[in-house]
């Protein structure tokens, strides 16, 4: 399972390197990382494991760099302030979900996230 985003201090984990697939390759729609050249199930699962790690932790991240530009989008200080219901129609979210983003965005800028999620939980 994916590790939580570290705290403040503590280092990031790296998950294995995503490489990007030849143009031929991922037009091929049963080529997926060169995983189904792999033929011998131990190195299949390691590799498919790396993956997914690595999957996971870059949408971690995805969800923290959402969070702080939905809280950069609401701060009142901007005069083109957006509304939760706005970030919500342009992030594709419901209006609730927009709101524990743009507070998760908050606490990630201010340095003081105690879970990885919206709901602060991992």
């Amino acid at each position: 399972m994916a590790e939580p985003t570290p705290r403040r201090n503590e280092p990031r984990l790296r998950p294995a390197p995503l490489l990007f697939e030849p143009a031929e390759a991922a037009s091929d729609p049963e080529h997926f990382f060169d995983l189904e050249s792999i033929d011998d199930p131990r190195a299949l699962l390691a590799r498919a494991t790396e993956l997914t790690l690595a999957f996971r932790a870059a949408a971690d991240r995805a969800v923290e760099f959402q969070a702080m530009a939905a809280a950069q989008l609401a701060d009142p200080r901007r005069f083109d302030r957006l509304t939760t219901a706005d970030i919500a129609e342009r992030a594709e979210w419901t209006e609730d979900y927009a709101k524990k983003m743009v507070e998760f965005g908050r606490d990630l800028m201010r340095g003081g996230v105690e879970g990885w999620g919206p709901g602060g939980t991992a």
